[in-house]
């Protein structure tokens, strides 16, 4: 079985502690490895990048439906965050967002490279409405997310 883990690097260049790093369960498929965001000669979506763009909104749908437990289940153990703090690793993550809670995000502009097979980049702008710490807050910020599939036994997910 594989999953594909999410961020081995995050940034965002403005409000970041919302589009951060997890990672999400789902089947392996095969995918060419084209250093682009579309198959060659193609305008179709890869299945890598459909794969890594739903489980970017996953983890999104996770902090907007109030689940930190799924949200710490689906982040790798490295990731590594970045936001105008700097960088943060996942057991500082999930403690910032303990009280914090999506209301409305949206994804766009959504760009992808394939790094490899089983690897890809997405970049968007993420526009969010959300409570943190009890106030109100609206943001867009620019995403950027490393996504890699890989074996349980290398996440040592359930």
């Amino acid at each position: 079985m594989k999953k594909i883990s999410r961020p081995l690097l995050a940034a965002s260049s403005l409000f970041a502690i919302l589009a951060i790093g997890l990672f999400s369960a789902f089947p392996p498929t095969a995918q060419s490895a084209e250093p682009a965001d579309m198959k060659p000669n193609s305008t179709e979506p890869t299945s890598l990048q459909q794969q890594i763009v739903a489980a970017e909104r996953q983890g999104l749908d996770a902090l907007k439906a109030g689940n930190i437990d799924i949200f710490a289940d689906h982040t790798a153990d490295e990731a590594v965050f970045v936001d105008a703090h700097g960088p943060a690793g996942k057991a500082q993550v999930v403690k910032n967002v303990a009280d914090f809670r999506l209301t409305d995000y949206s994804m766009d502009d959504v760009k992808f490279v394939s790094l490899s097979a089983n690897s890809g980049l997405i970049v968007y702008k993420i526009s969010e409405k959300g409570i943190s710490h009890g106030k109100e807050f609206a943001a867009q910020a620019y995403i950027s997310s490393i996504w890699a599939e890989r074996s349980v036994q290398e996440t040592g997910a359930r």
